[in-house]
C-alpha cells in the first residue's frame, strides 16, 4: 500500500486527467493507482492524501466518521468575536446547515509560501487570517462559511488532516507518509488493518 502526502498547489484539479489541459496531479504525482482522499478544490492549496489504500481512503472522507480537517483561510475584512462565535455554533448555507466549527483568528501562518498569481491587494480594505477545523465535506464548505459571515475568503490552505500537517513541502513537492503517519490516520478514522 501507498500513502502518499502532497502539498498540491493552487490551480491544480484534484484528478489526474483533465480534457482541457488543466494541471492535474499526474503533473506532479508520477506514482500508478493511487487516488486522493476527499477533494481538494482547483483554487485551494495545501495538504492532499493519495493512496490505494481504499477502505482508509473511504474512513478519512466520509463525514460519518468526523475525521477533522483543518485550513487557513485568508479572508477580506477584520475579523469579529460576532463572526467567530458564528462559526463556533454552525452556519447556514445553501448546502445546509453547518455542523460547529473550531475557528480562531491566527497570524499569517509562519513559512507559508507566497501563491501565484498573488492575492489581489487593495490599500482600503483590510485582510485577517482563520484557522477553521471542520469534519463536514460539503462543496467549497471553508469558503461559504466564511462567506456566510461576511469574511469572503481570498485564499484557502488545508493545513491538517487529523493531526497530520502539511510542513516540510513546498508547492507541488510530495513524500510517502511514515508508518507512525500511517497508524495515526487509522487510529482517528477508526481504521483496523486487515491482514
Amino acid at each position: 500500500m501507498r500513502y502518499l502526502l502532497l502539498n498540491k498547489p493552487y490551480e491544480v484539479l484534484t484528478q489526474f486527467t483533465d480534457e482541457h489541459g488543466r494541471a492535474t496531479l499526474k503533473d506532479f504525482v508520477p506514482v500508478p493507482d493511487v487516488y486522493p482522499v476527499g477533494r481538494l478544490d482547483f483554487d485551494s492549496e495545501g495538504l492532499l492524501l493519495l493512496t490505494d489504500d481504499k477502505a482508509l481512503q473511504h474512513r478519512l472522507s466520509d463525514p460519518r466518521f468526523k475525521v477533522p480537517k483543518t485550513y487557513w483561510a485568508q479572508v477580506e475584512g477584520l475579523v469579529s468575536a460576532e463572526a467567530l462565535g458564528h462559526l463556533r455554533r454552525g452556519v447556514q448555507i445553501k448546502d445546509g446547515l453547518c455542523d460547529p466549527a473550531r475557528a480562531t483568528e491566527i497570524p499569517e501562518p509562519a513559512g507559508l509560501w507566497a501563491r501565484t498569481p498573488g492575492i489581489r491587494y487593495r490599500a482600503n480594505i483590510p485582510t485577517s487570517w482563520l484557522e477553521i477545523s471542520i469534519s463536514q465535506g460539503m462543496n467549497r464548505q471553508v469558503r461559504k462559511m466564511c462567506a456566510a459571515v461576511g469574511l469572503p475568503c481570498l485564499r484557502l490552505v488545508r493545513a491538517r488532516l487529523g493531526e497530520l500537517p502539511l510542513t516540510g513541502l513546498q508547492p507541488g513537492e510530495w513524500r510517502d507518509l511514515t508508518a507512525a503517519e500511517v497508524a495515526g490516520l487509522r487510529k482517528i478514522s477508526g481504521a483496523v488493518r486487515r491482514y
